[in-house]
């Protein structure tokens, strides 16, 4: 059964009297999949991204109030997220042998303090320094928190991975639209706004810190006996190679809808830029929507089912999408976003089984590399419109799911049969 107490609603004091007995006997059993741990990071996560979210989203505001080049706007975007991407390996690798809980609030007082000199940045230097202390933040959240989410998953692994990244999708959802009702109206300045959701979910990853303190190596311990015995070294390296390209091929392509998907919009529909922020929302939604479903089919099917499902059943609709009308662009973008998101929780649950103990590392570095490949993505997506126009890039880049294919070479994770168990 479910251990009740254990929940972030009655959080027990870290207290060193309390300590012996959260690592011995009984306690050390998993204790089933805690929803309001897994939930509240999830909660946290949202958050989080949709902090993030809201950078590409004043990019429109941006590049006219300072006079930007589509390539400048790819370097803001490039510095946020190769700041967060090289950092979260380290971090997550660091912690797996030093934890350090509080790292989870103190990454948010990073990304409070980048909020603030992005809505006080007086040139394009600063917005560059900004972006990079707001990915700063974002480089100690995501190896932590995904690791709690982990802690509480009670052997439900792709559910609560799929849980705790749903949240940050939801975020990216929203995050569009709060800027367009928040700060494109009333100018740059409004950005400061968002410190208000800084400031909560401090509080939230506060309460998680104290949980973590008094029951994740607990956990852990439980969780140890389930997982499998992971994957020769050899097979880690073939592992790891495909999944980059599989990141490669996610990753640039859905770079190409939430940094530019509202500039393509506007030249090729003549939207306006509050109207291509609804398009954009419609789109992250069903990213969050598609993130949601692919763990737990992952947990029922496996995690290479449903990779090979969402790169391969997303490529025609890509290859049709630079060609559709407003409507169909629409239902098109919704497909996309609902079908290949679907693989990120997978694909982060394989390699964290390839692994097992190094759960903060494997974390680290697959939203490094997400971070990494999506700037990257982002600025020479950039170029690439600057030189062959908005329209081109979204031709070139429909092709990019068909890399998919690389799914074949994936190893299989030897597990033991109980890690798919749910806690009773």
């Amino acid at each position: 059964m479910t251990d009740k107490t254990a929940t972030l609603g009655s959080l027990p004091l870290p207290a060193s009297s309390s300590s012996p007995a959260t690592v011995s006997g009984a306690d050390t059993r998993p204790q089933g999949f805690l929803l309001r741990i897994v939930g509240a990071a999830a909660f946290a996560h949202l958050l989080n991204d949709l902090i993030q979210a809201m950078l590409p989203s004043v990019y429109p505001m941006l590049k006219d109030q300072f006079s930007l080049s589509f390539g400048q706007i790819g370097m803001i975007a490039l510095t946020y997220q190769v700041t967060a991407s090289l950092l979260q390996p380290w971090i997550g690798l660091y912690t797996d042998k030093h934890p350090k809980p509080y790292l989870l609030p103190s990454g948010m007082v990073m990304t409070a303090l980048g909020i603030v000199l992005l809505a006080t940045a007086g040139s394009y230097p600063m917005l560059l320094v900004a972006s990079a202390v707001v990915g700063i933040g974002s480089a100690t959240f995501h190896p932590e928190a995904s690791r709690v989410a982990r802690m509480a998953s009670g052997g439900r692994f792709g559910t609560a991975q799929s849980t705790f990244q749903v949240g940050g999708n939801t975020g990216s959802a929203i995050g569009p639209l709060l800027t367009a009702a928040i700060v494109i109206p009333h100018g740059q300045r409004a950005i400061a706004w968002f410190v208000v959701v800084a400031l909560v979910a401090i509080g939230v990853l506060s309460r998680l810190t104290g949980w973590t303190l008094a029951h994740g190596q607990a956990q852990l311990k439980g969780l140890a006996r389930s997982q499998g015995e992971g994957l020769s070294g050899r097979r880690i390296v073939q592992a790891i190679v495909v999944i980059c390209i599989l990141m490669f091929a996610k990753f640039v392509y859905i770079a190409s809808f939430t940094n530019y998907f509202t500039f393509y919009l506007i030249q090729r529909f003549g939207l306006a830029v509050q109207e291509s922020q609804m398009f954009l929302f419609l789109f992250l939604a069903s990213v969050a929507l598609g993130t949601f479903a692919g763990g737990p089919v992952g947990d029922r099917i496996g995690r290479k089912a449903v990779i090979w499902i969402s790169f391969l059943g997303v490529a025609p609709f890509a290859l049709l999408l630079p060609h559709a009308n407003l409507f169909w662009t629409a239902v098109l973008a919704s497909v996309v976003g609902l079908v290949m998101s679907s693989a990120f929780a997978a694909l982060v649950v394989y390699a964290q089984e390839a692994a097992p103990g190094r759960v903060g590392m494997v974390s680290g570095l697959m939203f490094g590399l997400m971070f990494g490949i999506g700037g990257i993505g982002a600025a020479g997506l950039g170029h690439l419109a600057d030189v062959h126009g908005i329209v081109w890039v979204y031709g070139v880049t429909s092709f990019l799911p068909l890399l998919g294919l690389a799914t074949a070479f994936l190893p299989s994770n030897r597990k033991r049969a109980d890690a798919r168990r749910s806690g009773a």
